[in-house]
Formats: C-alpha cells, structure tokens, sequence
C-alpha cells in the first residue's frame, strides 16, 4: 500500500471536479479524501501502487469537460488507518487564488430536464448542474462555496439540499443548485414564474420591446421581424445604424438568414455561446432595420434556461440593456428607472448579479477563432504567460475597455467594459477591478496605462498609482499591440509589428494608426509609418470619412470629386481648414485611410459607429477577384498613399465598380505590408511578423496579408485569444509592465 498526496491547479472548482474525483477514487478502489482550497484541489489517496498510478493517470487524462489542469503536484507520504474516500469542507486561504471559470451555457442533460413535464424542474428558468450555469458573474470570493455567491440569499429545500451532498449526482456541489420551490423566480410586472414568461413571449410577439434580465446584465430584446419593433429599438436606444445581435432557437433556425460553416457552428453551438459574425443571405426575411448596410449578421443561440424559454421559430434581436455608450444595467430598480424609457415591459430575477459581463463577439479566420469581444463565456480565464512574474495591472486604453491584471504566470484579462468615455463607465471599470484583486487575491506593484494624457483610463491609472505610491508605467498604445500578440504566444525575441487602427497617441504627439515596428518587452523602434495626413476636427472628423477622403487627397495635390462634399461651404471651410492647419491633428491613421477610401468609391461618407464604413467597405470586397492591387510610394520611414489615390480617381473616371476597387485597396494594403515587412526584415534581420490593431479585424485583409507573408517566408503571429482592436490592449501593458519592474528589480 502507498498513499498519495496531490494537489490540482487551474480550473477546477465549480466544474464538477470533485465529484469527478470520488468517481475516480471508487473506479479504483482507492481510499482518503478530496476538497477545495483557495488555490485549487486537494487530493490524498491509498491503495495498491497500481491504483494509485492509474488514478493518477486519469485525473490528467481525463477531467471533466469545464476543467482545465494547468498542473498536478504530487507526493507519497504516511500511510493512514481509513476505509473510504471522501469530500471534504473547503479551506480558505487568505493570500492563495485559483482561476475561476466563466459563466457556462445551460448544458443538455438540464435542458433535457427543462422541457420535461416530469420533472421537478419543469420549465424552471435556473435550472444548472456542475456542468453549466453562472459561475463568474454570481461568484464574490473564494474558494468557490455557495456562501461566497449570490446565490447564499436562497436556503436550498431538502430534495436541492441531497443532490448537492450527494458525490455520485451530477448537481453535487454545484453552488447555483436551486428549483422552484427553493430557488429565484422570474418576474413581469405583478406576474410572477411561469406565467410571467408566457407574458414575456406574448409581448415579444405583439411587437414590443422586452427588457430581460440574464446572466451578467439585461438585454433589449424584440422580434426581428418586426420592422416597427426593431426601428423603435433604433430609435429609442440611440444605436445609429450599428448592427444588433440577434438570437436563433439553433443552428436549423439560423439557416434561412445567414450561411453557417463548419467552423463556426462549432463556435456557435460551444459551451461559451458568443456572438458569431455569419455572412448574411441575399433577401433574409429580417427587418432592414437589425443591420443596416452591412451584409454580416451576429448571431448567437440561447445560453440560458430564460432564453431557451423565450425564444420562437423566429429571431429575435437580443442587444445589451443599455443606453448608448454606457455601461449594461445588472440590477432591478437601476433597469427600471434607466431602461425604462427603452423598454414596454421587463422580465426580472430576483438573483442578484455581482457583476456585468456581456456577450462576447467572435469570427471565424483560417478556421480558427478570431475574438472581437472577450467578456461572458472567456473572462477571466486567464492568458498563461511565459514564466512568473510580479503582479502589475493594465488598464487598457478608452475604447472597448478592458483591463488586465496578472499573478505569477497567469494574466486575468477583465470581461469587455465598454468605452471609457464617461463616468459611469469608469465606476464599471473600477467595481471590476475591485473584484478581480479580491478573487485573485492580486495586489498590483505596478500600474501600466496609455501615454494619451486625456484618457480617464490613464487619469485613473495616476489617481491609484499615487495614492497606493505605486510605480506607474506609460506605455505607446501600437507597443502594446505589438506586446499583446507576443504575450498571447509566448514570445520574447524581438519581432516585426505591423500595428494598423484607427487611434493612439503618438511618441510625438501625434494620432499614429499605420505603424510598423520592430519590439521586443523591453523596448520597440518605429521602423516605417504611413505618411502623415491631417485629421480636420480631430476626433469629430472620424465620423466624417468624406472629410478624411478630402485630407488625403489635398495632401496628395489631387482635385476633390464634386461628390464628396456634403455642400460647397464645406468644402470651402475644409479647405480653408488643411492650408491653415486651423484644428488639425497629424495622423498616420490606417483607419482613417480605410475610411478616406470607403468614403471616395461612395461605400460610406457619414458614420454613426466607428469603423461602419471599413467594415461596409470589406464586404463590398468580400469574394470580389481584383486582377491588380493599387501601389504605395516610399521613401525611408513612411509609405505614401497619393499613387493609390491617383489610380482611384481613374478608376472612377473610367467607371470601375465600387466592389472592385474595394477588393483592389485590400489587396494593395496587403502587398504594403509584405514590402514593409521585407524592408524591415533586411534592416533587423527579424523574420516574426505580429498583426495587431483593430484594422486587423478585417478577415479579408488579414488573410491577404497573412498568406502573403507566409509565401515570403515569414512567421506569421495573429490573434487567437485576445481582441485585436484595443479590448487586448491591457494585456500588452501588462506584459511589458511586468518586464520593466522586472529589469528595475534586477
């Protein structure tokens, strides 16, 4: 007989670990006990050499389906009087932390039980098990026990209570465990539980607009048929022609509106249940109004019980329970005073969310996933870095903010927060903030923000670095991209950056976006940018893609098309604007040379979301063949557009389609960068390429340019993990923030 201690790391508390574990321990008649601890799972067994190896061998083999084993300690110690295996209470441990998973979608075997009229659970809106339901978003500390969760306000009755001691049921210690007679209950109005979903699906039905409470905040949701319901949604919400999500019964239920891949049913039917851009059919029987001008639409399948109950043989559009540019609502009386304006009725819960996580958007590149949006469904699972390292906190840029805060070799990426543009956004920032240190028991020693001085993400990063006396590390956004890609793949050696967006602040002080550097985490060199241009109105002149277009020609000595002014006084006052530099900004920008080309061949001139016209201009271009790309000039550290727009202003003289001459910028884009990259690998002898930046969300550049590079015989490092936009900007900070208070340490 030997007797074993091991103890488990990663995600392993609230995924069926331990019960999985007791299964284990009879399979093979092996004795001690197993339980939770603050860091992760601890395990000792007794037995014959034999058991004892192959329980071992299938605890790393074969965990549960949620868990993820990052590591297995073990060792052989006194053998003990004992006759059986068994669970034991969870210890808390002040200073220790484990990875905690995200919230899951509803699993089979409960959504079998959901629809069973024979079952206690029938049609009970929260059912779960320890295979599926909440985790992040109920969870206030750790270890990972009911009493650390929302879910402490509702005494399990004795038929929940048994389930949950019971090793052998599959809802043994699954902390969100509940039923009707014990549990939350769903709200509409004075109508309460079931009755209040059949009158949720009867307004949803009768055109109006529900505002329905999930998992990690409400949703708006309406039928998407409805063309009065869904531009009243539009309307009230203040959404401008930015596309709504959309929720479909299954993937047979999606089919009639959009094409679905192999790979992205995959993605679509996962336990996660993002968001998956699809490529829309020709004259789909949606509202005009669900996606206006863009020929993608974001589809996801219900991940809830609520939602299973909820939905039709029609879509319905299923967006975030907010106003325009702030922050999801997560609580009752906040929903009723500040959606009230948006919403005819609201279903509600009475469990309590600790915090927002919205859904999380994805598509899919050389069958792979390609994250736009990481929150519910990924945060906070963590991005395993190269080696330990000191705990620093990232707190990303302004838009699509997210921060990142890392303990030893884990970077814990925050769910998707919003655009850090207004104060209730930046109180969503710090609740998260606060909650993360809390769980991962992560006291930053460093503190590492953007270089713009306006940002309230580095106004905050200053405010906290101060009062806690605290290092505070100022990092150029393009090297943070750079940085985030190496970090996402392990890297350390110096690697090329082609880093292409829309915004960041300059070394100089200008608005860089079209960047190619060579970095490593100590350090980065601007090699080549894309020739300055002025931005007229700065960043109001970004939703006015005609007037970027006129920049660009002006600075190109090239004559205005009659078209792309709005009137003949704006095209007087912009002009009068660039000659006298009157509130202009430089910019590298190759968002904005994007737009200036969308905005020329007629695609969009006015927008009402960042980045609609780029994104309208690559599904012009999608499976569009371009015989011939246009060309950039160069000199020794810029690439000129003025021969592109030369080439396109004949091309429009000479009648060329829009779709062609969109499919030729992406290609032309795509040859710039491999001639960049080959200038740059001659200076640096680097043969890494990273794309980064939000640009890179465009698949159909990105597999140009990707492909391209490969067949010059680079390596090329793409997103997998992280946003490519700023939503993966933190990680970046951090990973160099880490570097640095490392090398200061030295």
């Amino acid at each position: 007989m030997i007797r074993r201690r091991l103890f488990v790391k990663g995600i392993v508390q609230g995924v069926g670990f331990r019960p999985f574990v007791y299964s284990l321990a009879a399979k093979h008649a092996v004795t001690g006990f197993a339980g939770n601890n603050s860091s992760g799972v601890f395990i000792e067994i007794q037995g014959s050499p034999a058991a004892a190896q192959a329980f071992s061998d299938e605890l790393r083999g074969s965990p549960p389906p949620l868990a993820v084993i990052e590591s297995v300690s073990q060792e052989e110690i006194a053998i003990r009087e004992e006759t059986s295996f068994v669970i034991v209470e969870s210890e808390a441990q002040p200073a220790a932390s484990t990875p905690i998973s995200p919230d899951i979608a509803v699993c089979a075997d409960c959504l079998r039980e959901l629809f069973d009229p024979a079952d206690r659970r029938y049609r009970y809106p929260f059912i779960n098990c320890t295979n599926c339901g909440p985790r992040f978003t109920i969870i206030q500390d750790i270890p990972y026990d009911r009493p650390f969760t929302t879910m402490r306000a509702f005494p399990m009755c004795a038929a929940c209570e048994a389930e949950y001691r019971d090793p052998s049921n599959r809802r043994f210690h699954a902390q969100p465990n509940a039923c009707p007679d014990c549990g939350p209950h769903v709200s509409l109005g004075n109508v309460a539980r079931d009755a209040a979903i059949v009158d949720a699906n009867d307004a949803l039905r009768a055109g109006k607009i529900v505002a329905l409470k999930g998992i990690g905040g409400f949703h708006l949701a309406c039928d998407a048929m409805n063309e009065s319901a869904v531009g009243t949604l539009r309307g009230r919400k203040g959404r401008g022609a930015k596309p709504f999500a959309l929720m479909a019964r299954d993937l047979a239920h999606i089919e009639p509106y959009a094409h679905i891949s192999a790979d992205e049913a995959r993605l679509l039917t996962s336990k996660e249940r993002p968001i998956v851009l699809l490529r829309s059919r020709e004259n789909a029987a949606l509202s005009p109004a669900v996606a206006p001008g863009n020929k993608y639409l974001g589809f996801l399948l219900p991940y809830t019980p609520v939602h299973h109950l909820v939905i039709g043989k029609t879509p319905l559009v299923m967006t975030s329970g907010n106003l325009a540019d702030e922050p999801i609502v997560k609580d009752n009386a906040d929903a009723l005073t500040r959606l009230a304006p948006l919403a005819d009725a609201f279903l509600l819960h009475n469990r309590d969310i600790h915090v927002v996580c919205d859904d999380s958007v994805t598509r899919v590149f050389q069958a792979r996933e390609l994250p736009i949006r990481r929150s519910r469904g990924y945060s906070p699972m963590p991005v395993r870095l190269a080696g330990d390292g000191p705990c620093v906190l990232g707190v990303g840029g302004e838009l699509k903010s997210t921060f990142c805060l890392t303990r030893g070799d884990h970077a814990y990426m925050s769910q998707h927060i919003g655009d850090m543009e207004n104060l209730e956004t930046l109180a969503a920032f710090e609740h998260a903030f606060w909650h993360f240190r809390a769980l991962f028991r992560a006291g930053p020693q460093a503190v590492v923000c953007d270089l713009h001085p306006n940002y309230l993400s580095t106004r905050w990063a200053t405010a906290y670095a101060a009062q806690n006396t605290l290092p505070l590390i100022q990092v150029q956004h393009h090297y943070a991209h750079l940085a985030s890609v190496m970090a996402e793949h392990n890297r350390t050696a110096r690697t090329i950056g082609v880093i292409f967006d829309g915004t960041g602040y300059g070394l100089d002080r200008t608005i860089w976006g079209g960047e190619i550097l060579a970095g490593d985490l100590d350090s980065f060199d601007r090699l080549m940018h894309l020739k300055y241009v002025p931005l007229p109105g700065g960043d109001a002149g970004v939703k006015k893609p005609n007037r970027m277009a006129m920049a660009h020609l002006w600075a190109a000595g090239l004559a205005w098309p009659d078209v792309l002014a709005a009137s003949e006084v704006e095209a007087r006052v912009l002009r009068r604007q660039l000659e006298s530099g009157t509130n202009c900004v430089q910019t590298s920008s190759m968002g904005r040379l994007f737009d200036a080309f969308a905005a020329l061949i007629g695609v969009e001139r006015t927008v009402t979301y960042e980045a609609q016209a780029a994104i309208e201009m690559e599904a012009l271009a999608e499976g569009v063949q371009a015989d011939r790309g246009y060309r950039f000039s160069f000199d020794e550290d810029s690439f000129d557009p003025a021969p592109l727009f030369r080439a396109a202003l004949e091309d429009l003289g000479a009648g060329v389609p829009p779709a062609e001459m969109a499919a030729a910028f992406h290609v032309a884009v795509a040859e710039l960068i491999v001639e960049c990259c080959e200038i740059a690998r001659e200076r640096t002898d680097i043969t890494t390429v990273a794309l980064s930046g939000g640009v890179f969300q465009n698949t159909t550049l990105l597999g140009l340019a990707a492909g391209k590079l490969e067949h010059a015989k680079f390596e090329v490092l793409t997103h997998r993990k992280v946003p490519p936009n700023d939503g993966g900007l933190a990680l970046g900070q951090a990973a160099i923030g880490r570097r640095r208070l490392c090398a200061s340490q030295e």
